[in-house]
């Protein structure tokens, strides 16, 4: 009983060398659960493509990581005067992220720990930064700190010169406070945006963090599959499953599988209208009634669900007239790797590319 994911390593690792080319200064971003392939596997990979600095979500997560990789780590959460007051270990090869003005005046202090530090400027994401407005009262104060640079987490999507024109607004507002930049970070930022802001700052050092472009860039390098562990013959009508809904006759298939691997869990999204209000309401009512599509495939098939994902295993519907799989046999499964765990990872080397 697995929920399986097996990667053609040399295949992986090539695309991944590939779209990290793409990127000058690129910064691994290795967080979460490793983007499904975990976070020592990415860490090792780093450490093979001769990357200098890789950053991690969380301090938690630095441990595991420094396990694979000697460069310097970026923390991306930032620091808060809560973590100023207990008592930690500094190391010179960690990177901390400080988003707010009090945290910077608080490490400038003589008798504060001294870490390198970016500070992280509001974005149009306004998740986390100071605001251009309170640079100039942090002029001061940063000519005491160890400052590693300034970074912006940029939306993904959105009108994209309004993007850009943020970026070069900071900047600006930056060097009207008195402030010099010389290296900055940035997330979601295409090649050609980071092109086009290199261009007009030539003697700035632009360093992309890059997690989902870097590690996911060819999908057909790795697959994800559950194993079949029971089928059954429905009858037409018959209640089945913790909801006991009625399926129409075909195949009851039980996979491995489940919430607790990420399957049958779905993503929030922002809501613009009452129209989406109501097809999210609509929607919710499906898949609380077990009836959408499953992330599994089998003889060119998209499966339904014919219940509500269980923890380890789903429980799949396969239609009348199509024959179904045996006891053993392996389903495709699209998942969000940022959102799954496996059973079992297989590396596999069966399409070799030269380096």
């Amino acid at each position: 009983m697995t929920f399986t994911l097996t990667i053609d390593e040399p295949r992986w690792d090539e695309s991944v060398r590939r779209s990290a080319k793409k990127y000058p200064d690129v910064v691994p971003v290795i967080k979460g659960n490793g983007y499904g392939f975990g976070r020592g596997r990415l860490a090792a990979l780093a450490t093979r493509l001769g990357m200098d600095t890789v950053a991690v979500g969380t301090g938690a997560e630095v441990a595991s990581v420094r396990m694979e990789f000697r460069g310097s780590i970026v923390v991306l959460a930032p620091l808060t005067l809560a973590d100023l007051r207990r008592p930690a270990p500094e190391a010179d090869y960690l990177i901390h992220t400080v988003s707010h003005a009090d945290v910077v005046r608080r490490l400038a202090q003589p008798d504060s720990p001294s870490p390198a530090i970016i500070l992280e400027l509001d974005s149009p994401v306004h998740r986390h930064g100071v605001t251009l407005s309170e640079l100039p009262g942090l002029a001061a104060p940063l000519r005491q700190v160890r400052l590693a640079g300034f970074a912006m987490h940029l939306p993904s999507g959105g009108d994209r010169p309004k993007v850009l024109d943020s970026v070069h607004e900071a900047l600006h507002a930056l060097r009207k406070a008195g402030i010099e930049v010389d290296t900055f970070w940035v997330s979601h930022l295409s090649v050609k945006e980071q092109a086009a802001v290199q261009a007009l700052e030539p003697g700035l050092r632009i360093r992309p963090r890059v997690g989902t472009d870097l590690w996911l860039a060819d999908r057909s390098t790795f697959t994800v599959t559950g194993t079949v562990l029971d089928v059954h013959r429905t009858p037409h009508k018959e209640a089945v499953g913790y909801r006991q809904r009625r399926v129409s006759g075909g195949s009851l298939v039980v996979v491995s599988g489940g919430t607790a691997h990420g399957v049958g869990l779905y993503t929030s999204s922002a809501r613009t209208g009452w129209q989406e209000v109501l097809k999210s309401v609509a929607l919710g009512a499906v898949r609380g009634a077990g009836w959408s599509p499953s992330p599994f495939h089998w003889a060119g098939h998209r499966l339904h669900f014919a219940d509500v994902a269980h923890m380890q295993v789903s429980m799949l519907v396969v239609p009348a007239g199509v024959a179904p799989p045996q006891v053993g046999d392996q389903l495709t499964c699209d998942v969000r790797m940022t959102v799954s765990t496996f059973d079992e990872v297989v590396i596999s080397s069966s399409k070799p590319v030269a380096s």
